[in-house]
């Protein structure tokens, strides 16, 4: 590398660099964060709008082109990450969010039960944690709790002052679920008031504190809990699962529908059980049809966020308390969640840019 080279010359070799989902350069994106000359090698530090970029790879080899010109051939580039938030639109316009600290509130949702979505939300959680970020798990299936089974927690939260809840922690992830309170084999028999009431203070009596992502998994179908959800929390928007089957598509769009009457966005569709991949033999089995998921992603006009696959280790390392994520995270099956809560972590960072941007506003509509 010729003496000569400037850091302005590197930054403006880097203005032609543009992040592959923002698609606005990573200077104007305020993502080169340091530059430095050291001799013949060149230091930057990047700073991703969030851990679980999907598309980092990407960016490297782009810069890498964008200064070979200038003679730089020994680049080495320090990874840093910084969550935008969804509602600063909100905060500007004197809405401020409920969750103070919290910069993303995911739902995630299905029409109907048995599509795995307290599953996909568990590993969806353990795969932002893994990958850097702050995330927190609220169980909202009063009913019909699964996450501290699938966590391996049995033990109560505490409260330091007799008001505010501290939330468990397992696999990097902070937890909170009726379940942490009730025995196993204690039916949930609640008329809606105290539903509600439950709900309103696990959003607001729960020490959450600073959080890049807060997933909230939803009861299956549509009810008291989605509408009072839609109340207490600004919202970033929700995920669809769903299973390949016909009868699974038609709550997939019924699911929407009601998003949409509470003015909540859609992030995007994933089919859950895509396919089966036989142990033995790796061959691939699609048990329940397969493309459905997309198919009804692309009918509704919603972005499609990847396929899972059913295979029984997802199921096995739930069982034994720990997402698949965290005890196989080397496993065709956590990679598999790894891509689809990549690709929804890009999303909300593109969601995010509307927002500073001024190209978009997203609101979730308060009832009164």
């Amino acid at each position: 590398m010729s003496s000569a080279i400037t850091r302005e010359q590197v930054i403006d070799a880097l203005r032609t660099v543009q992040d592959p989902e923002l698609h606005r350069d990573l200077v104007s994106l305020d993502m080169v964060k340091d530059v430095r000359l050291e001799g013949p090698r060149v230091r930057l530090e990047i700073e991703l709008t969030t851990p679980a970029c999907p598309l980092k790879d990407t960016i490297r080899i782009d810069c890498e082109n964008a200064l070979r010109p200038l003679g730089i051939d020994d680049l080495q580039i320090t990874w840093s990450a910084r969550v935008r938030s969804t509602v600063s639109q909100q905060v500007a316009s004197g809405m401020a969010p409920v969750l103070e600290g919290v910069r993303n509130v995911i739902l995630v949702a299905s029409g109907k039960g048995g599509v795995g979505k307290s599953t996909v939300a568990a590993n969806m959680a353990v795969s932002l944690a893994r990958d850097g970020a702050r995330v927190a798990l609220l169980d909202a299936d009063i009913y019909g709790p699964s996450i501290p089974i699938m966590f391996g927690i049995h033990e109560r939260p505490t409260s330091q002052d007799g008001k505010i809840i501290t939330p468990l922690h397992a696999h990097g992830v902070d937890l909170m679920s009726i379940g942490f309170f009730v025995s196993p084999d204690q039916a949930m028999v609640w008329r809606g008031p105290v539903l509600n009431g439950t709900i309103v203070q696990f959003v607001r009596d729960v020490a959450w504190g600073e959080q890049d992502y807060l997933i909230v998994d939803l009861p299956p179908g549509t009810g008291d809990v989605q509408l009072s959800i839609s109340q207490q929390l600004r919202v970033t928007g929700a995920v669809l699962v769903t299973t390949p089957q016909d009868v699974a598509l038609a709550d997939v769009v019924r699911g929407k529908a009601m998003f949409d009457q509470v003015k909540i966005p859609i992030l995007g569709v994933i089919e859950n059980m895509s396919y089966f991949l036989c142990p033995n033999c790796d061959t691939r089995h699609e048990i329940f049809s397969s493309g459905g998921g997309e198919a009804a992603a692309r009918k509704l006009e919603v972005p499609f966020l990847g396929s899972l696959p059913l295979i029984p280790a997802i199921r096995e390392a739930g069982d034994f308390g720990m997402p698949v994520v965290a005890r196989e995270h080397d496993s065709l099956a956590a990679q598999a969640f790894r891509n689809v809560t990549r690709t929804l972590a890009g999303r909300i960072s593109v969601l995010a840019l509307g927002e500073t941007g001024g190209k978009r506003k997203i609101f979730a509509k308060i009832f009164t």
